[in-house]
């Protein structure tokens, strides 16, 4: 099983819109990064969000470039204070590749979860609007497998 953990790309000051919707840079790391996962050949059963309008953003810029069967799906515990054992939890029942797009410290958390065992243990540099993608192995070990940031796209 491929985890893909995507940070939300920048995303306007709350005085500026309280909303906090994507900053034009956003939506360009964004488009690059997924530009290059496209390349890539990634294919995803599902990719879930936070339901934060940043995320909700990424995660629709996501799943047009990787044309997924489904729409990307708001999912609950994805928010940036959440229990990231929730998804870990999760993931072990999951067989298909996944797309989670959501926040620090969440997703540094649940990385490393996943790798040390330890949320506690910040094993990955996340970037805005960068794909980080783990390979779970049959016998449940997780390990990184690359990591593609928004400069690397074309």
């Amino acid at each position: 099983m491929f985890l893909y953990l995507v940070q939300h790309g920048e995303a306007r000051r709350e005085e500026e819109d309280p909303a906090r919707g994507l900053t034009k840079k956003g939506m360009d790391d964004v488009w690059k990064a997924a530009s290059l996962a496209r390349k890539m050949g990634i294919h995803v059963a599902s990719i879930f969000h936070s339901g934060k309008t940043r995320a909700l953003q990424t995660a629709q810029i996501l799943a047009d470039f990787l044309q997924t069967s489904h729409e990307a799906s708001e999912a609950d515990n994805l928010a940036p204070m959440d229990d990231p054992a929730l998804w870990a939890g999760r993931l072990r029942a999951m067989t298909d590749d996944i797309m989670l797009v959501g926040h620090l410290p969440h997703l540094a958390k649940l990385a490393g979860l996943l790798l040390c065992g330890n949320k506690e243990q910040m094993v990955v540099d996340f970037t805005m609007g960068g794909i980080v993608c783990l390979n779970r192995f049959d016998d449940g070990r997780w390990a990184v497998e690359w990591i593609a940031l928004p400069q690397m796209g074309t």
